[in-house]
């Protein structure tokens, strides 16, 4: 048996597929092997079942590896079209069932099969099954693009020595189920004892179906409705609202022949067999489509005739009608080139990511396009805001319901300003119309537009929005979006007030720095929380938050305020309002010598609470301040060598999966090593790898090693979330469950039926590991971290280039910078969106320096000069055509 690819794991192994892509073959038979197994709350779903993610920038469907797909999709509110609930007799989708009229095989698993073989892809979910002389291959696949749609190919050879006639049915189930957190309320108020899932259900259970016949009878349309409802759906005067109330049509069609049945009545088919052996495969099915409730699905059937050997393919297109999509023009587009279309999405994933090529360490660029995939994947449309978004996902939003914290989005969007600015601009508009008169930003938003009622005020969000509008207009120079007018919350309505982009961020940048402003020590307050919504409530007892709300400070934020207000001024700099950039910029240094003041010797302080409670993180390291203290320049060279030597001792060596958040935790709270309790995050350890890159750049690549899903698979192979997909946060190895996520040991030894995960958060009911992955924090970190390992430093003037990665030779690329290091000195170019001159430094070693043998400016050799230890230069960029640069090293 060959060797598997590192950082394969138990549960598989990676493969390049026949597209030349990287892929995921799922060989776990999760039925029988215990290892399959996660410690978790069994109300949810299976706790055999392991995820994958197909999506496009639209919707998000939930690949199961017992071969169902539940298609979530974000507009009206968040749902699943088609959940699995067997308890309905509803399965979700995406899979069918071949029969000849004696023998049959599934793509749902095991298929009755003699081989069932799944590859999660790509965009997409391919399940390959054999038995009883025949194979079925199935790629259920989200086109690339915008499409509210989902394709299932099907090819069914005939592996018998004789003429067979055979029937596909092809089911998506209809059972919808909305994921407001409005299902909370009455656990939560202790009002109820009823479980969330099952307050979702009661909503599920009113919808109500109207089916109809499409396409000349070659696919059916769902029209789906609320009976009673008064209200009257206008688009263009949404109300907030926890829950979809005009839930969007669906509809499955053949794409490629007549069909030859169709059903709507599930339970009819599944009948007392249930989905492993449906009572349906017995006769054709019945073309009723009568259904109205809770049984509804839609199911057709097409009947093939095969010689010896051959083959065909069966195509269907499965999608929901959203506002601005016509049925009968998405069924054209998919018509057009339907055996194509599959290989065409493939292609274009290759080419819009972001890549990082080490020649000696290929694993690396799979990683990265694996991470690249999974985020924008994860992208979806809010119809209220109009914009889409790049949700948290995990647990937060597939189990709590919600999208947030705000700010959240705005880290998953800062690689795409290197790559797809209209992405990022999409999720900048998305929270400036969120924000508040005053420039606050709301913690979340749960259904449709509503804000989420919690008592969570973090004193962090505005710093992450200006330092992403901040790095993007810098980055691309668009300017012009400064000037795009937003309709502020509740976004509709003839008094809604609009705003220039630019005006939101002032205030924003005032809200931040007078109503949340500084306290006695001169740092940013904390409110009741910042980056750590743990580090205030369940942490310190309630009857103190008020008194620290009040009086608290943060040397998170205040670490964090140097760099985020300093970057806000040099973007105001460039716009040339040069009066508020120093404003601005003493702003920053003055948190900068507050931060100073905070060193302990070995590390700096955490927050001050209160005059009796004093500070956090004297007796032991906290993490989080510690990174942005470098990043914002807070301590001399020897000081920071202190910080980054204590840190690694603490918090880095004794963890394989990346440094811990704390390095004892914290006794007072039960769960050492998990979550907010020295857990690792990922979050935080991507600042903390750009923080060792500017010390030592070992060091920071090694950081960004330990934290990919590679190095976890290799660590801990047996988890199978953190292979392909993760949590927000893995145990660490002060846990006695180290690289899993949060639960509680009830859930193993079965003392409770319900587990807190973090009882600070009251969650109740929840653990991590009711849904441990699709999280995008360890997936837009490490693209991000590639150009702070890169150096790149966006100026009013140009780019500023520190290459700290330590490897011989390797090429960054995106659309925005590239950068290539070769034996025989660097490379790259520079494509912002306006045309201008552009001053670029890049520093280099002593040794590189001496070995200059010329330098290329857009191919011509151009004059340099030469400051410290870098080299400067001026070129010209165009309109597609980018100012590209060359500097030659003599190797002896």
């Amino acid at each position: 048996m060959s060797k598997k690819e590192f950082g394969s794991g138990y549960f598989g192994e990676w493969v390049e597929d026949e597209l030349g892509l990287p892929a995921y073959r799922y060989t776990c038979n999760q039925i029988n092997d215990p290892k399959a197994i996660t410690p978790m709350n069994k109300k949810w779903r299976s706790n055999k079942e392991h995820l994958h993610q197909v999506g496009n920038d639209r919707l998000v469907a939930v690949a199961s590896n017992y071969g169902h797909i539940q298609v979530r999709q974000d507009e009206g509110s968040p749902k699943y079209l088609n959940e699995f609930n067997p308890e309905q007799g509803q399965y979700a989708g995406g899979f069918g069932y071949l029969t000849d009229g004696t023998n049959f095989l599934s793509t749902y698993y095991s298929g009755n099969a003699d081989s069932f073989e799944r590859i999660f892809g790509i965009g997409y979910f391919q399940k390959k099954v054999s038995g009883k002389g025949y194979s079925v291959n199935q790629i259920i696949f989200a086109p690339f693009g915008d499409d509210p749609v989902i394709i299932s190919q099907v090819k069914i050879t005939n592996n018998r020595k004789e003429r067979v006639d055979l029937r596909w049915i092809e089911y998506w189930g209809c059972y919808m189920y909305q994921f407001s957190s409005a299902a909370f309320a009455g656990m939560l108020s202790k009002t109820s004892d009823k479980h969330p899932r099952d307050v979702r259900h009661e909503s599920s259970n009113k919808l109500k179906h109207e089916f109809k016949s499409i396409e000349n009878g070659t696919g059916i349309l769902d029209k789906r409705y609320f009976e009673n409802q008064e209200k009257i759906y206008d688009p263009n005067n949404l109300q907030p609202s926890f829950r979809d109330k005009f839930p969007p049509k669906t509809f499955l069609v053949s794409l490629d022949s007549e069909i030859s049945g169709m059903q709507t009545n599930s339970k009819d088919f599944f009948g007392i067999d249930g989905v492993e052996t449906p009572d349906g495969l017995k006769n054709d099915l019945n073309n009723s489509l009568n259904s109205t409730g809770v049984e509804s699905s839609m199911l057709l059937e097409q009947k093939v005739s095969l010689n010896p050997t051959e083959s065909c393919t069966l195509s269907f297109l499965y999608g929901y009608l959203p506002d601005n999509f016509e049925l009968e023009a998405l069924i054209i587009k998919y018509k057009t080139g339907t055996s194509t279309k599959f290989e065409e999405s493939c292609e274009q994933w290759k080419t819009t990511r972001i890549q990082l090529q080490i020649y000696d360490e290929p694993w690396v660029n799979r990683e990265i396009f694996w991470h690249y995939y999974y985020l924008r994947s994860a992208m979806t449309y809010d119809s209220f805001f109009k914009e889409h978004i790049l949700s948290q996902g995990h647990v937060y939003q597939y189990i709590l319901g919600f999208q947030g914290a705000a700010r959240d989005p705005l880290q998953h969007a800062l690689p795409f300003i290197y790559n797809d600015p209209d992405i990022v601009k999409n999720v900048i508009r998305y929270i400036l119309k969120t924000v508040r008169k005053s420039g606050e930003i709301p913690y979340a938003f749960t259904g449709s537009g509503q804000i989420l009622p919690t008592p969570f005020k973090p004193s962090d969000q505005e710093m992450w929005l200006l330092w992403l509008a901040s790095e993007y207009i810098l980055g691309t120079r668009d300017t012009d979006f400064l000037s795009e007018q937003i309709s502020r919350y509740p976004v509709y309505g003839s008094r809604v007030e609009k705003v220039e982009v630019a005006e939101i961020l002032k205030r924003c940048y005032r809200h931040l720095v007078k109503k949340t402003g500084t306290g006695r020590h001169g740092l940013q307050r904390l409110s009741n929380g910042d980056w750590n919504d743990g580090v205030v409530i369940g942490n310190i007892s309630p009857e103190k938050h008020k008194e620290i709300q009040k009086e608290g400070e943060s040397v998170l934020n205040a670490a964090m305020a140097i760099f985020s207000l300093k970057i806000y001024s040099e973007m105001l700099c460039y716009l040339d309002e040069s009066e508020l950039a120093e404003e601005v910029l003493k702003c920053s240094e003055s948190q900068r010598e507050a931060v100073k003041a905070q060193w302990m010797g070995r590390w700096f302080r955490r927050a001050w609470l209160t005059e009796d409670l004093g500070w956090v993180g004297e007796n032991q390291m906290w993490l989080e301040p510690q990174p942005w203290a470098i990043i914002g320049d807070a301590l001399e060279d020897k000081k920071k060598m202190i910080l980054v030597q204590t840190i690694n001792e603490l918090l880095r060596k004794p963890s394989k999966i990346g440094a811990r958040l704390h390095s004892k935790g914290i006794e007072s709270i039960r769960n050492i090593g998990q979550g907010v309790n020295a857990g690792i995050w990922p979050s935080i350890n991507g600042t903390l790898i750009w923080a060792l890159s500017l010390v030592d750049g070992n060091l920071g690549w090694d950081e960004w090693k330990k934290n990919t899903l590679a190095y976890h698979a290799e660590n801990f192979p047996e988890v199978w979330y953190g292979i392909w997909s993760g949590p927000d946060t893995y145990n660490s190895d002060l846990s006695k469950y180290p690289g899993q996520t949060v639960f509680d040991e009830g859930l193993i030894n079965g003392e409770e039926e319900l587990a807190d995960g973090e009882e600070h958060l009251a969650h109740i009911g929840i653990a991590w590991t009711d849904f441990p992955v699709f999280n995008l924090h360890p997936h837009a970190w490490p693209l991000y971290d590639l150009t702070r390992l890169m150096g790149i430093n966006f100026t009013s003037e140009g780019v500023e280039l520190k290459p700290t990665l330590p490897e011989e030779e390797y090429r960054f690329k995106s659309s925005l910078i590239g950068i290539e290091k070769t034996v025989n000195g660097y490379s790259g170019w520079y494509s912002p969106k306006k045309e201008g001159t552009w001053k670029l430094s890049i520093e280099l070693t002593n040794q590189e320096l001496e070995k200059i043998s010329s330098i290329n400016t857009n191919g011509n050799k151009n004059e340099f000069a030469i400051m410290g230890n870098r080299v400067i230069l001026t070129g010209e960029s165009k309109l597609n055509k980018p100012l590209s640069w060359q500097i030659i090293i003599n190797k002896f």
